[in-house]
């Protein structure tokens, strides 16, 4: 930024009015003391009185109305036509910043190995994620979602049967499976068939329950679709199965928040990490349940 940048007429104007200010300012004040130097004969006191000392009965000033109303005049003048909606802005700057920073470390860092992408996602796992989810992504005994199960068929098995507080789409809470009258046994099915035939896992432990669930999942296709998208009628009504077992996924879980059974993880805007760090985070996450 360029200080006392004359060529700006906003600059030039603000520093006038400035200056006129202090003006008025220095000649209110020294009249006040000039007169305060004269003495005065009798004089009408207000009916208020502290302690024996009585306040003058006395309009005010017409130097205090005149500076009183050059600062609204000021006042509106800067918010409406000055700064910071009609030129520089320290949020306005900031955000220059941020954007070209992001912009340098996205032209750094765009072609990541996948070794690479697991390494910085570990790191910022660490600052931002382990508070809530351990540092080994178990989750601290229940106080977020294990994350070493996450994006597997297990982790599907168990959304199913406990449900989900959901994220930021039109139905943003899934029942469990005795609310929705999916009966115990027949959670692997549903597991194996979204696993096998939806999902990014694209395998499955129990090859001979696809089938079972591909009937069984009618339960599910309200909110997820038969395709498994959450798309349905052009509304986006639940989180994209299609994408599950992916870092996608995982970005999808950034930008949206998630609620949770004991809290609520907020939005990873850009403001806290830009898209290359959460497709990192996404990756390293994906890697803590791969065997699974």
């Amino acid at each position: 930024m360029e200080w006392l940048n004359l060529q700006d007429s906003v600059n030039v104007l603000s520093l006038i009015g400035a200056c006129i200010i202090i003006l008025v300012t220095v000649f209110v004040v020294g009249r006040m003391f000039a007169q305060m130097k004269e003495k005065k004969g009798a004089v009408e006191l207000d009916a208020h009185s502290f302690d024996g000392i009585g306040e003058l009965k006395s309009p005010v000033p017409f130097g205090w109305k005149l500076v009183y109303l050059l600062a609204i005049i000021w006042m509106i003048w800067y918010f409406l036509w000055g700064y910071p909606l009609n030129s520089y802005s320290q949020i306005g700057e900031y955000n220059k910043e941020v954007q070209l920073h992001n912009a340098k470390f996205e032209e750094k860092f765009k072609n990541l190995s996948q070794d690479e992408k697991i390494a910085m996602g570990t790191n910022l796992f660490l600052v931002q994620c382990s508070a809530c989810h351990g540092i080994t992504g178990d989750g601290i005994n229940g106080k977020a979602q294990n994350l070493n199960i996450w994006g597997s068929e297990a982790a599907i098995a168990e959304t199913i049967e406990k449900g989900s507080k959901g994220m930021d789409y039109i139905m943003p809470e899934m029942l469990g499976a005795e609310d929705l009258g999916i009966a115990k046994e027949d959670i692997p099915a549903i597991a194996a068939y979204v696993a096998k035939e939806i999902s990014a896992i694209k395998k499955t432990q129990n090859e001979h329950l696809v089938e079972r669930g591909r009937e069984l999942f009618a339960n599910c296709t309200s909110c997820h679709g038969e395709d498994g998208t959450g798309v349905i009628e052009g509304d986006v009504m639940a989180p994209n199965l299609t994408i599950y077992g992916s870092a996608a996924f995982a970005v999808d879980v950034l930008n949206r928040g998630k609620n949770g059974f004991i809290g609520s993880m907020p939005k990873f805007d850009s403001s806290i990490l830009n898209d290359i760090q959460k497709q990192a985070v996404g990756e390293y996450i994906i890697s803590l349940s791969r065997g699974q």
